[in-house]
């Protein structure tokens, strides 16, 4: 869940970051600009008075004769400075653009482009408007003109080209400064993510481990205090309560079910002692009394493997560090005389290897399991026990030869009193299965059923190689 959440609280701060710094640089670099365009217009406007005086006072024609007109050397005089000390070249030209005077010398108004425009729109009276924005990775230069007016009329216009390196490098120091700002407010945001998700999803990863428990048999696991939000807090004492309900309801299903199967073996005994009784009175080979023998030992078969059920659903596990192989290999021992009367080979792999089991409990999970697997192997054929551990657990693989199952039933196998509905005939209570899951979920084990190709069953036992207490 955290990786699902943190990319979209990442994605959402990201977009407030952005949201904010855009606007934020756009709007440093439109005040750098600014304060370059004021500078420019006032400098302008100084030009601007001391040119008003230059042309002629009567008609305002240009005074081309007087080259040492003082008015005008004045004029050449600053604006050489003006250009020395800030290199921005800077003119004043007559309407028909004819330079009045201008640093350097060589320089005009241009034909065309912004610097044009702000000449003709001075022509008509009027400042320059605000300049184009120039953005850090353009070169452009910034043009400012102001007219300059004697008695109402424009007489000419004062041209400033201003290089903008300094104003661009300004700009980008302002963005570097905001896109640190903006990497430190992620990180910032980013670390109070980690530590919110990682508040908030605790309570949550740990009442997800508690159900794997209780979902595994582990029906004495409960959510530890873990801290959170208060919603998760209770939530977790709502788990905790319907834990101890579930498992006040099943020890009372067990305690109910031994105590039929207890309570039931004491009348189907005597009763079975009558059926034996009876039959001395009969004819030997009564089909009937043969009938009543035969389903009265079904059902006490039947009661003893509900109280076997119901102790190991009830009985804690007594786990030990067992030698696997070794267990193994003594119970494909004892059920090798049973192979050889039914013609079925019994062949076993048990190297040594230990885990944590219930000795006990293991002996009887894979009695059961080798006891199904020679039932339904046909004579001839083998069925292989193989142990083997891949560092975490162990495991002891049975597969046979036989019909095998279809995915439907592999899905079912395991279920109490369930039996294949092409194995009805053969002994059992459907039962065994059932018992054997009971006895090594309660040790931490497991048992899983797959097809064995090309026919038959794989039933794998599995036990963890890791002590209770690690």
């Amino acid at each position: 869940m955290r990786t699902r959440l943190l990319p979209l609280l990442i994605v959402l701060m990201a977009a407030v970051l952005l949201a904010l710094g855009i606007p934020l640089a756009v709007s440093l670099a439109a005040a750098e600009q600014q304060k370059v365009v004021v500078d420019r217009i006032d400098d302008t406007a100084r030009f601007a008075s001391l040119a008003q005086f230059v042309a002629d006072r009567a008609t305002g024609s240009r005074v081309a004769s007087t080259p040492t007109d003082e008015r005008r050397e004045t004029l050449r005089q600053e604006l050489a400075k003006y250009r020395g000390v800030y290199g921005i070249r800077a003119g004043v030209f007559y309407r028909d653009k004819e330079p009045m005077a201008n640093a350097p010398t060589d320089w005009y108004v241009p034909d065309e482009g912004e610097g044009l425009d702000a000449f003709n729109e001075a022509l008509r009276g009027w400042r320059s408007h605000d300049p184009a924005q120039v953005w850090p990775w353009e070169r452009h230069r910034l043009v400012v003109a102001s007219p300059v007016i004697r008695d109402g009329d424009v007489i000419a216009v004062v041209v400033t080209d201003s290089p903008t390196g300094q104003m661009r490098s300004k700009i980008l120091r302002g963005w570097l400064i905001i896109g640190a700002g903006e990497v430190a407010a992620m990180l910032l945001a980013l670390s109070a993510a980690l530590r919110l998700t990682g508040w908030v999803l605790r309570p949550v990863r740990v009442l997800d481990a508690t159900t794997h428990d209780i979902a595994t048999g582990r029906l004495k696991s409960r959510v530890a205090a873990a801290g959170g939000p208060p919603e998760l807090r209770r939530l977790a004492d709502s788990f905790n309560e319907m834990a101890d309900n579930v498992e006040e309801v099943l020890e009372q299903q067990r305690a109910f079910v031994a105590d039929a199967s207890h309570q039931l073996r004491n009348p189907l005994s005597a009763l079975l002692l009558r059926i034996e009784l009876l039959a001395l009175e009969l004819p030997e080979g009564n089909e009937e009394i043969a009938s009543v023998r035969t389903e009265g030992k079904r059902l006490a078969q039947v009661l003893d493997d509900l109280l076997d059920l119901a102790l190991a659903e009830h009985a804690d596990a007594d786990l030990r560090l067992t030698d696997i192989g070794e267990l193994t290999a003594e119970r494909v021992a004892s059920w090798s005389p049973v192979a050889d009367d039914k013609g079925v080979r019994l062949v076993g792999n048990c190297p040594a290897t230990t885990a944590w089991a219930d000795p006990v409990a293991l002996s009887s999970a894979l009695d059961a399991v080798i006891d199904n697997a020679l039932k339904f192997t046909p004579e001839g054929e083998c069925v292989e026990v193989e142990v083997a551990s891949n560092g975490e657990v162990s495991t002891v693989v049975v597969s046979d030869r036989g019909p095998g199952l279809s995915d439907d039933e592999l899905a079912r196998i395991g279920d109490r009193f369930w039996r294949s509905a092409g194995h009805q005939n053969i002994k059992g209570s459907g039962l065994g299965l059932s018992i054997s899951r009971a006895l090594l979920a309660a040790g931490g084990g497991s048992i899983s059923y797959a097809h064995h190709e090309p026919h038959g069953l794989r039933v794998t036992v599995t036990v963890p190689r890791t002590g209770p207490t690690a």
